[in-house]
């Protein structure tokens, strides 16, 4: 080529990266060789995301060669862009010396007039004399520096991703950019959060979602051959992208999605801290309070939910291992008697009991939720855990209640089935918020059944009817004779 055509060659390079990869940039394939770097659609779209988007969160499914892409668009970063900082972030340390050698390789194969000489190369730099250059290592290394494009490969499964993140986080704050990219594992790391969190417009990342389906050489029968080879689990999580949280969790994947949807960081403290109040009381609306109660210290906590029996929505929190009993009971028939004397049912075992007791005989609150035996508060035992268990799951599941704490939500995605099959917190984390809400979801049913005021599923904002409407409770159509038939019955 003539100085000329190189020079404008040159700058098509400069302003497109995709035209770069697809004329000068050779890959390693596993079966044909070093080959051109003929980019798929997708391909084509996550680089040219890259470029127009600052941060960049993308899920993606095993295979689709996220890793070369971004290695690609690395040596794009440096060979066009003067004294640039690219910070390469792997699991380990062998994944970071792949993720360098795959640069190298491509930087070896341009052509001379495009390859900008190199100042320094190790196992873990590329710099070139346009003063730039990408360092590769693994999460920890190097958090003081100054970044100018941050790439992190499988954030989702590097275990100390939230310290890394929130050290470097400032180095790239006043002008970096960033591309996180990770197949799904589980729910419990930034990773997710981040996802999360940019679906519902709360942080400033672009989420790329690539599918399996967008490969054009994998077909129905390739999926269906690695769906039966790979197992159920790990064909929803690395290849459908499914977020199905940690471990074997209890309740599935698919409703966590849901019930993270609604989840929401608006609401009002009170009693130092201890409470979130996400809505309050409405006027003739009736409310449960479930309760589950701890000695107050340590990972021992002391945790109630109100709910809205007219929509099953959680409409107040209450979590903490620094309140005593008496001071527990205090708050509780306090919030009971403001939310239009709800009904207030603790767990009747070991401290419960002397809740209950204190509830009843200290701040003589009345409206004590009762089982047909006339008994105050509800009796967790071996035989009915599973099934308060599973009416959760089936009211989350059908969004007869609904969940406004992100710090519900989370307890739930750490709460598994574990090898032995029992159903618990997974080790180092609670279950009080859970247990408490189970006991809600179990005797809602029975409070709305015995109402003397007929109630039945609806909305309180539209027109009353006797139909039965999912997506919560609201009052029945009646007259005042049968109004006072029914008060009879419930007396």
């Amino acid at each position: 080529m003539s100085p000329e055509e190189i020079k404008q060659e040159f700058l098509k390079c400069k302003e497109d990266p995709v035209y770069f990869m697809r004329h000068y940039i050779k890959i390693v394939h596993p079966i044909r060789g070093r080959v051109n770097f003929d980019l798929y659609r997708f391909q084509e779209r996550i680089i040219n995301e890259f470029k127009e988007n600052r941060f960049n969160l993308m899920r993606k499914f095993r295979q689709a060669g996220a890793t070369t892409i971004s290695a690609a668009y690395a040596l794009w970063y440096i060979t066009f862009n003067n004294d640039k900082n690219v910070m390469v972030v792997s699991i380990g340390d062998r994944e970071s010396r792949d993720f360098l050698d795959r640069a190298v390789n491509m930087y070896d194969d341009l052509p001379e007039w495009l390859r900008a000489p190199e100042t320094e190369r190790n196992k873990h730099v590329l710099k070139l004399s346009t003063g730039s250059k990408i360092k590769s290592q693994p999460a920890g290394a190097g958090r003081g520096e100054s970044v100018s494009l941050l790439i992190v490969d499988e954030a989702a499964f590097i275990d100390n991703m939230r310290e890394f993140w929130m050290a470097i986080y400032p180095t790239i704050s006043t002008g970096g950019s960033a591309c996180i990219l990770s197949t799904v594992n589980g729910m419990a790391n930034l990773y997710y959060e981040l996802y999360r969190d940019a679906e519902l417009e709360k942080n400033d990342f672009n989420v790329i979602d690539i599918h399996w389906r967008e490969h054009p050489e994998y077909t129905e029968k390739w999926s269906e051959q690695t769906r039966s080879n790979v197992g159920e689990r790990a064909w929803l999580q690395e290849y459908e992208g499914q977020f199905l949280g940690t471990g074997e969790t209890f309740i599935d994947g698919g409703t966590l999605d849901q019930v993270k949807v609604s989840t929401t960081q608006e609401f009002t403290k009170k009693h130092y801290n201890m409470m979130r109040i996400f809505e309050e009381p409405q006027p003739y609306h009736t409310y449960l309070i479930a309760a589950d109660t701890s000695f107050g210290r340590d990972r021992d906590y002391s945790a109630f939910h109100i709910i809205n029996l007219y929509n099953g929505t959680q409409v107040a929190e209450f979590y903490s291992n620094r309140c005593g009993l008496n001071e527990f009971a205090r708050i509780m028939s306090e919030e009971g008697m403001r939310y239009n004397t709800a009904f207030i049912c603790p767990e009747r075992n070991g401290l419960g009991l002397a809740l209950i007791e204190q509830l009843f005989e200290v701040h003589e609150y009345e409206n004590m939720w009762c089982d047909d035996k006339g008994q105050m508060g509800y009796l967790v035992n071996n035989k009915n855990r599973d099934i308060m268990l599973n009416t959760l799951q089936e009211k989350l599941k059908t969004s007869k209640i609904k969940i406004n704490s992100e710090r519900t939500f989370k307890e739930l995605t750490t709460f598994i089935i574990s090898k032995s099959g029992k159903i618990k917190a997974e080790d180092g984390f609670a279950d009080d918020l859970v247990m408490s809400l189970a006991i809600g979801a179990t005797i809602m049913e029975d409070i709305v059944g015995k109402s003397p005021v007929p109630i039945v599923m609806g909305d309180l904002d539209k027109p009353s009817s006797k139909e039965s409407i999912e997506g919560g409770f609201s009052r029945g159509t009646y007259n005042k004779d049968q109004e006072f038939e029914d008060y009879r019955k419930w007396i």
